[in-house]
């Protein structure tokens, strides 16, 4: 039985210590036109409301300019990983206002017909 765990847990182990590391090797310009589409449908869909978007855009801009920034004098280690935690965060936030029922039709509470 020992002898079946070892390596199932060893695989196991190095499997999620490489998990960051792939999720971090998506091109930068790839997650920040990634970021943009979901924004472009959820603004579409009216699962964001034009506020949500306008503040969404704004922190993508804003991580835009740090990259460039970043990237005059070459993209270090640590810069990469600042930029990651950062699209990861907007990621998260695109996430959240998608889904948290505030619908960007302009009536405000959508609990079903009748219900203003």
């Amino acid at each position: 039985m020992k002898k079946i765990l070892i390596p199932i847990v060893t695989v196991s182990a190095l499997a999620a210590a490489t998990l960051p590391a792939v999720a971090s090797a998506q091109p930068i310009n790839q997650r920040q036109d990634q970021l943009e589409r979901r924004i472009d449908i959820g603004l579409r869909n009216g699962s964001l409301t034009r506020s949500e978007a306008h503040r969404l855009r704004a922190e993508l801009r804003d991580t835009e300019r740090l990259e460039h920034r970043y990237r005059r004098n070459g993209l270090s280690g640590w810069e990469r990983a600042d930029l990651d935690r950062r699209f990861d965060r907007i990621s998260a936030q695109v996430r959240y206002e998608r889904h948290d029922r505030d619908y960007g039709y302009g009536y405000g509470d959508h609990r079903g017909p009748g219900r203003w």
